[in-house]
Formats: C-alpha cells, structure tokens, sequence
C-alpha cells in the first residue's frame, strides 16, 4: 500500500525529495533576481499535506454527500454556497456567487502580491445516479480495497469532479498552513451546469468582475486525475466542442397522428410519429451511421501533420487489445487499423444518439401507437466548427427534408478549444511530469468535451487545459472512484495528486 505521502509515478522519495530542492533552488533565484519575495520550504508543505491527509479525505467525502445535480435541478443553489465556502476556507479572499440564467457560478480570487495569476476552473454539480446500480451507496463515498488498484473512494463524482479539485484545495490548505508563499494568484471559476453542456457560462465567465480577473492570466487549468493504471499521462491540447438537443416527433406539432397514445391496430389508417422520428433520423448520416449527411454542416479542416505524428507517438505506446477490452469492442469503425482509428477520434466530428423514448417500454407489450417520440442527440465538433452553425444546419437540413415539425430542444453544449503546445501552462505541466519520472504523452485534443472555449475564445484568448496526477475511472457511470492509496508506485495516491498541483503552481511562478 502507498504512504499518505505519496509517491509520484516511479521516482523513489529520495529522488523525489532531490527534484523539490531543485524546484526550490530555482524559486530561490528569482527571487535573489527581484521576481519573488520568498522562497519556499517544499519539503514542510510535503509533510503538511501528509498531516492533513485524513482532513483532506473528510473534505472529499463531505463533498460527495452533497450531490448537485443541474439536470434534476437537485441542489444548485446550496451546491454553490458550499463551493463558494470551501473557497474561502482554502485561502481566497475575495469570493462571491455569480448569478446567471441558469444555475450559479463562483468566483474566487485568492491575491498573493505575486507576479503570475493562474485561473482555475471547476464544475460543482455532478451526473445523474441510480442507486440500484451501484455496488456501494453513491453518496456515502466509501474508502473500498479495488484489487490491483488500492484504496479507492467510491461516489458520484469522486472522479469527475471532486476528488481532482479537492486536492486542488487541499494543495492550498497545505501550502498556507505550512507559512509558504503562496506562488501565484489565482482566480477560480466554478460552474454548476457542466453536466448539462454549460448553456450559461458565457454569462458567468464574460461578467465583468470575472473577466477582468482573467485578463491578467496566463491561462486557466482545470483539475484531473490524469494517471491511467499504468501510470502514463496525457497531456491533451484542447477537446472537442458538443452540442445536446433533443428532437421530439410529435401528432400535435405535426398535424398528423394520434394527439394521445392509441390502440396499434390503428396504425393501419393513422400515421405514427415514432416511425416519422426515425425516417428523419436516418437522414443525418449515412447508411452505417457514421457519416454525418445534414445538408450544409459545417466541414472538419484536416488533420495536421503535427497532430498526426502526436497520434502516431502516442498510439504507438498504448496497447489497442488492452482498449478494445476495456470498452468492449471488437472492431473499430471500417476496420481500421489502430493509428488510423485513433487518428478518425481526434478529426471527425459526430452525430450520436444518446437514447431514444416513445411510447411503452415496459415489460411485455401494450400495443400502442405513441403520440410522441423523442431522440436524445450529441453533435461533438472540432475546431472549425462551432455549435451555432451546427445546429442551424441541423434545423435547416430537417425543414428541408420535410420534417420542419421536429422540434429541436437545444439543451447545452459549446464550441470546440485548443491550445498551442508552446504554451507555458503547457510547458510547465510537461516539466513537471518529466522531473517525476513520467513520459507525458501529447494529445491533439480529448474526444470528450469540457467548455473551456470561454477561455480560449476571444475576449480572453489564453491557453487552456487539465493537469493533475492521481487516477480515477467510471466517470458518468456506476460504481465511479477516485484513488486514494495507490497499489502501484507509478500511480499517485491523494496525497501524491496534492503534491502534483503543488509543484505545478511553484513551477508555473518560475
């Protein structure tokens, strides 16, 4: 099992304890070069932060009791005291709820007198759960042996994601009670609607205070638990944008079809909107599905050649039976071999049906004729796309089709981001991964989503992206986990995941 004090990826404590002096030494010169005041003692902040361990842990578990759910509209307004409380107690000073059309941001600026100001981005609400289908209660966030992997806490959102922004805070806790200098300043935006596409953080990130708080930044980071079980890392460049609707065939809207459910054997003189919602479906992509056909949807630009030896690079390092067991899939589309699969992840966009709803779906049969039939979508675009013109070909394409009576109940959803490599929130992730022993591997951008357009998009235009050591997995699923004392010394326990964001705020002032 790992000490509290974790270690990273495989670097013994004695190395370890070598590269924090480094770090230190180099802190120490800039500030004997008039560009910090203090230097810091990294060694006391690494042994508060194994003080402080269980504390730490009672946060997370506290946390995770708290679910705030945007899509039940479960808890927003209280989800984002608590957040803004734990801000506050984490060493900002100035922090304040931001109101929005939707549910609530929090703004935080934690003002250390220093020369560098890092944002910060967190989501405070969670996926949805059902209860029956976890192997433990998902509120009670329990500390579980997992086999081969170590402690794990289990709840909903341990891994996406509370436990990466509770070592976040407790990187601060340590940092201050151990009488360091706080390296950077920092500004925090934490959003409650992450989970059901961000439709307001535009008005909650372009709100003057925090706008003006950003401008001075040198990017915004969000927190994760990186490690896959084998103790790589993926230093992803940006990720794709998503758009979710709904599209919903209706007798009402349509004029055509029962206004209620009817008896089946109607169906031979009365028309089925079920039947007229997948006849429209079937008009979005090709015959296998994976071709999106919407008249006038915006093109994906190339893959670049950089981007594509990146794949290249990182494909070769990871194993494609190990993926396609842990997924499930014997096959990747077209049959394609494992670069070329990975390379179709990365440009293409996609039209995805999420679920589909309509009439009985009980047990047995009830031979009705529904009266209404809905489709859960998600469009995941790629830079050069955006979510507007998306979505007007989408409501163009389906009036042109003849099916102009589909509503389309836009839910959420953002633009795709990127950010240049070059970057030094980037390069300071790079060398902080390097100097414990990791092998970073660059990613062009993750095929998930997450709004952080808002930063790299103008007004702001600053680099953005996610760092943190640590692991986690069953993000949106059953049974999801954050690890807390790893089985593998390449893998970052809670207290090593700490000590990553620590060195990476001391190496972002340098």
């Amino acid at each position: 099992m790992e000490a509290s004090c974790a270690v990273h990826g495989n670097v013994s404590p004695r190395s370890r304890r070598t590269r924090l002096r480094v770090l230190a030494a180099a802190i120490l010169a800039l500030a004997s070069a008039g560009s910090w005041a203090a230097t810091p003692d990294i060694e006391a902040i690494q042994a508060k932060v194994a003080e402080q361990h269980e504390t730490s842990v009672k946060r997370l578990q506290d946390w995770i009791a708290l679910p705030s759910i945007a899509a039940e509209d479960l808890n927003s307004r209280v989800g984002a005291q608590y957040m803004a409380d734990m801000a506050r107690e984490a060493g900002f000073g100035q922090v304040e709820i931001i109101e929005t059309d939707g549910k609530p941001g929090v703004f935080a600026v934690l003002d250390a007198g220093a020369p560098t100001t890092v944002g910060v981005y967190f989501m405070y609400d969670v996926k949805q759960f059902d209860p029956a289908e976890w192997s433990s209660p998902p509120l009670e966030a329990k500390l579980i042996e997992r086999p081969g992997v170590g402690t794990v806490m289990m709840g909903r959102g341990a891994v996406n994601q509370k436990g990466p922004q509770s070592a976040m805070l407790a990187a601060l806790h340590a940092i201050r009670d151990a009488g360091q200098p706080m390296p950077v300043n920092l500004v925090l935006v934490a959003e409650g609607e992450e989970e059901i596409g961000s439709p307001h953080i535009g008005q909650f990130v372009h709100h003057p205070k925090v706008r003006a708080a950003l401008a001075d930044s040198i990017g915004v980071f969000m927190p994760m638990a990186l490690q896959g079980l084998d103790g790589e890392v993926t230093v992803s460049l940006g990720a794709k944008g998503v758009v979710e609707l709904e599209l919903v065939a209706s007798g009402e809207k349509w004029g055509r079809g029962p206004a209620k459910d009817i008896h089946s054997s109607l169906k031979a003189m009365v028309d089925s909107p079920a039947w007229r919602l997948v006849k429209a479906l079937d008009t979005l992509v090709s015959d296998d599905g994976n071709t999106i056909t919407i008249d006038g949807y915006p093109t994906a630009p190339p893959l670049s050649e950089a981007h594509r030896r990146m794949i290249a690079a990182a494909t070769s390092r990871r194993d494609e039976a190990d993926m396609k067991k842990l997924f499930g899939v014997p096959h990747w589309i077209d049959d394609l071999p494992w670069q070329q699969a990975n390379e179709r992840l990365v440009s293409q966009p996609t039209v995805n049906i999420q679920g589909l709803v309509g009439g009985y779906t009980g047990p047995g049969g009830k031979t009705v004729l529904p009266h209404r039939a809905a489709a859960k979508i998600d469009l995941r675009l790629v830079p050069g796309m955006t979510r507007d013109a998306a979505v007007a070909a989408l409501k163009s394409h389906l009036a042109a089709r003849g099916y102009g009576d589909i509503e389309v109940n836009v839910t959420g959803g953002y633009d795709p981001t990127s950010t240049d490599a070059d970057a030094r929130l980037i390069q300071a992730q790079l060398s902080v991964l390097r100097d414990n022993g990791l092998d970073p591997l660059l990613w062009p951008r993750g095929a998930g989503s997450y709004p952080g357009f808002v930063f790299t998009d103008p007004p702001l235009s600053l680099p953005a992206g996610h760092f943190g050591l640590g692991h986690g997995s069953g993000a949106h699923a059953p049974d999801e986990y954050f690890l807390i004392e790893s089985a593998n010394p390449r893998v970052a326990g809670y207290d090593g995941a700490v000590m990553s964001y620590v060195e990476y705020l001391y190496e972002l002032a340098r």
